[in-house]
């Protein structure tokens, strides 16, 4: 599906949601008749909404995540790889030489749409399926949150997009037009307070570990408003997710003691975690069709290229294909900072040390994704690649981010200073294992907390635009204020349609 874009999008989606293979890629009239004989039932319309779920940890293309681009596009990392061609949108959003045509606006696009699409077929659906009232409406509440979820990245990446709340058939798509980003974000607001009273406050993690939750809704709502610049309300959503700061939560969520434990593989849906995206090594990836895979491809993108260990005590990462290397500037900024060793893999102090080799990739450094890195212990050695299959989840929020936005919003809106400390504190104490090196809460030491604590795991890119202070920190990357805070929309889009592109491209919208 890599050349599908929106306007094909409706047609695809109705057939791959009724009917599971190959042949899904046909784009068949039979697909209307397989989508109106389906959602006879409570299974039914289960898989339905394990088609929505199935699209936030989409890797689209193969490779390219919010994360890798996000990363790729901060200050903390340069795009790597096997040399300057290797993944162009990487590359391309990396040294901000995207163009419409080029970039990885296309993808982020089509995910977007896609989970969109799924959500609003299954919300049609569901009235009319026979099966239990209170499960009926938490499906229901789910997909609004998901929809809500996907038009967040959708508005961020490219302010003006088609607001879509019902099922569009593919030949509708060709006229529909654009909607304004601020009522793109009063339906997600909207969506997201609807699906509350209908969430589980709590989901069992061996059983449902991902499943929409009332603090992963508040944890977004609160993000949403931020964005927004509406600081109460946000920090009132926050607060609903942290409650007191450093103790346990009304959701059961806790700062864990240990920093560096938030990235072992085994302790995925710990306390701290909110809102995680579900990665597996068990799905038996293969490169046939890299993108079908359920493991972490980040896992084998970000490790060191060529890795071989000369002494067994070394580290015992995977030789992967050095992308997103970690700058200089991200290291220097940790200092003697104790989530440093959890942060980065210093490969080339290892290979000074005689202990490891190591080919150095385009754009090296030296300093690697600790947090991402696949190590031999843990790959898969069964059927499928290695490559494609390696377990570690990934965090769309967790309490620390939470406490960090939720302090900025209180900061910066005037609110409760003393809480606002607190939470921020909270983080520091636990970075550091006691309270010997708190700081005053500034917004500049909000900001560089936030730059720390979330490093590698796709925040800064977007904190950066949010706070104004890209033009100023990527300049040396080719950021240009008043256009680069969006993507453009894809050139796919607007062929033979009223979608238009966004002025900070040089379009109307």
């Amino acid at each position: 599906m890599k050349s599908t874009g929106i306007k094909y999008m409706a047609v695809l989606l109705v057939v791959l949601m009724a009917a599971c293979g190959k042949d899904f890629l046909e784009v068949d009239p039979k697909g209307q008749f397989l989508e109106s004989n389906y959602y006879k039932n409570q299974e039914e319309a289960f898989n339905g909404l394990v088609a929505v779920y199935d699209v936030i940890g989409w890797q689209a293309g193969g490779y390219l995540t919010k994360i890798g681009t996000a990363n790729c596009g901060s200050d903390d990392h340069l795009a790597g790889g096997g040399g300057p061609s290797d993944i162009m949108p990487y590359q391309v959003i990396s040294d901000y030489s995207l163009s419409p045509e080029v970039g990885p606006q296309g993808e982020m696009w089509k995910k977007g749409f896609a989970g969109v699409f799924r959500a609003n077929i299954l919300l049609a659906k569901l009235p009319e399926v026979p099966m239990d009232d209170n499960l009926k409406k938490r499906f229901a509440a789910e997909a609004r949150f998901l929809r809500a979820y996907f038009y967040f990245d959708l508005v961020r990446f490219f302010k003006s997009v088609p607001l879509l709340l019902e099922p569009v058939s593919a030949s509708e798509m060709y006229n529909v037009e654009q909607t304004d980003a601020a009522t793109v974000y009063a339906q997600i607001e909207k969506d997201i307070n609807e699906s509350l009273p209908d969430l589980p406050a709590t989901v069992p993690a061996s059983t449902e570990g991902g499943r929409a939750t009332k603090a992963m809704a508040y944890g977004i709502l609160g993000k949403v408003l931020l964005w927004q610049k509406k600081y109460a309300p946000a920090a009132a959503a926050f607060a609903e997710v942290s409650g007191t700061p450093g103790a346990t939560g009304p959701f059961g969520h806790r700062l864990l003691s240990n920093f560096g434990d938030l990235f072992k593989v085994n302790n995925k849906f710990n306390a701290e975690s909110v809102f995680e995206i579900n990665f597996t090594n068990t799905s038996v990836g293969i490169w046939d069709c890299t993108g079908c895979t359920e493991g972490n491809l980040l896992q084998i993108l970000v490790g060191p290229r060529g890795y071989n260990r000369l002494d067994q005590t070394a580290p015992d990462y995977v030789s992967g294909w050095s992308f997103m290397p970690i700058t200089q500037s991200l290291v220097d900024a940790f200092g003697n900072d104790p989530r440093k060793a959890a942060t980065v893999a210093d490969i080339q102090a290892l290979e000074d040390a005689g202990r490891v080799t190591y080919n150095k990739g385009h754009n090296n450094t030296g300093y690697f994704i600790e947090k991402l890195a696949g190590r031999e212990s843990y790959k898969w050695t069964g059927a499928g690649n290695m490559e494609l299959n390696f377990p570690l989840n990934m965090y769309e929020l967790r309490l620390a981010d939470l406490y960090l936005l939720e302090a900025e919003a209180l900061l910066v809106g005037g609110g409760d200073q003393n809480r606002a400390t607190a939470l921020f504190n909270a983080v520091r104490d636990r970075a550091w294992g006691n309270d010997q090196h708190r700081l005053p809460l500034t917004l500049d030491n909000l900001k560089k907390e936030r730059r720390l604590e979330l490093a590698a795991e796709g925040h800064r890119y977007f904190d950066l635009i949010r706070w104004g202070d890209a033009p100023v920190v990527l300049k040396d990357k080719g950021f240009e204020a008043h256009r680069n805070e969006y993507l453009p929309i894809p050139l796919l889009e607007m062929e033979n349609t009223r979608i238009q592109q966004i002025s900070e491209w040089g379009g109307d919208k």
